[in-house]
């Protein structure tokens, strides 16, 4: 009776160390994934994180919603092969690593490529699935890369359902850059569908049958809401039908699920304003009357002076340090962004300057006078931008717009 009571008293003690060790790594995993997602002009989204509903230990599936400069949003999804709290901890660290690539405007190849690196880095126990979505509502795309992860899913404003048939790149930390780039058009109010292999893959069917079920889920999906910012509660009710349908039985499945699912929204012709400059110095004076004239016939007076100011020391620096072609875009949604484009792909840094320096404050004030700035690089050019918070009221489309 006494060994016996020794072993029932052991076998406890380890279901109570199990027990705690699995509570702590949901709670770091709760932590590590976002609480809202933000509501941004260009999209708006809904998700869904469904851990097993048995097994022994979390997994590491996470999803997120980033904004980008031009109003243009990042949408992520991943998945961390394996289950426990090594396997949380290190979402939460590709979660922070996507995050802080985003910023520096990488395009999805580049970044995955980034982000393989450091999943190499961990050792060769550590494998993970990414895709990264970019969508441009100026250009009205969508472009992707994914690595090991099931392909997206788009549905276009007029239910048409488009599940593009792609060869994935290897998992990070078994994948040999370059990543393949992916890009699709993608129309006003379309809705951009992203899923673990958790919702798709089960014992009773494979990856493949789980995609064709959710596409015929997704079919007629896209009926617009009456206004854009309304669309939030009819995307959380898509989500649960969604997971309705391919995890009935939430009590029986082994892995973790993430979905996520995003309503784009395009930026209106009216909204966006682009000029043409001379690569001499006349360009700084013309950028400030297409300032002064764009600001005025949105409305948008009060911004014309600062906005004059970031536009000259902007197009100044690439007439005195970059080359041409230079070109000017102007973009009103919530915020006021302004761009300024040439041919150099050199970065703009901010220097310290001394107080008996004649310049080297340029970008020093373009930084105190918006509320963000940055560079993004394209093929063969950069741009430099900047953004400023439109005052509640002013212009025609400050604050929340309907869907046109």
């Amino acid at each position: 009776m006494t060994t016996l009571s020794a072993l029932v008293g052991q076998a406890l003690e380890r279901a109570r160390l199990y027990d705690l060790e699995h509570a702590r790594a949901q709670e770091l995993q709760n932590a590590l994934l976002p609480r809202t997602l933000p509501r941004l002009p260009a999209a708006v989204a809904a998700a869904r994180y469904l851990p097993a509903g048995r097994g022994e230990q979390v997994g590491g599936d996470w999803f997120d919603v980033i904004p980008l400069s031009a109003d243009r949003v990042a949408l992520v999804v991943g998945d961390v092969m394996g289950h426990g709290i090594a396997e949380a901890a290190t979402m939460g660290r590709l979660r922070t690593a996507v995050r802080t690539l985003a910023d520096l405007d990488m395009a999805p190849d580049e970044l995955l490529g980034h982000l393989n690196d450091l999943v190499s880095d961990l050792g060769e126990d550590f494998y993970a699935t990414c895709l990264y979505a970019v969508y441009d509502p100026v250009g009205r795309s969508c472009r992707y890369s994914l690595a090991g992860h099931p392909p997206p899913v788009f549905v276009f404003a007029d239910g048409t359902v488009h599940s593009p048939v792609l060869s994935p790149d290897p998992p990070l930390g078994a994948a040999t850059p370059p990543f393949t780039a992916h890009e699709l058009p993608l129309p006003d109010g379309s809705l951009v569908v992203l899923c673990t292999d958790g919702l798709i893959e089960s014992a009773g069917q494979d990856a493949d049958q789980g995609l064709a079920r959710l596409v015929r889920l997704l079919s007629g999906a896209a009926v617009r809401p009456a206004r854009f910012d309304e669309g939030v509660r009819g995307l959380e009710e898509l989500c649960d039908s969604v997971v309705a349908a391919l995890l009935p039985d939430r009590g029986e499945t082994t892995d973790d699920a993430a979905l996520l699912i995003a309503r784009t929204r395009a930026l209106p012709t009216a909204d966006i304003a682009s000029f043409d400059l001379p690569d001499d110095p006349r360009a700084a004076g013309q950028a400030r009357e297409h300032v002064r004239d764009q600001l005025a016939r949105w409305g948008l007076d009060d911004l014309a002076m600062t906005t004059e100011l970031l536009v000259s020391e902007l197009v100044g620096n690439v007439i005195r340090h970059a080359k041409g072609p230079v070109r000017l875009r102007l973009l009103r949604s919530r915020i006021l962004t302004c761009e300024v484009y040439d041919g150099s792909l050199s970065t703009p840094r901010i220097r310290q300057a001394t107080c008996t320096d004649e310049g080297g404050r340029g970008l020093q004030l373009v930084a105190a006078l918006s509320r963000r700035w940055g560079a993004r690089y394209l093929r063969d050019a950069k741009c430099i931008w900047t953004e400023q918070d439109i005052p509640d009221g002013t212009g025609d489309r400050a604050g929340a717009a309907p869907c046109p």
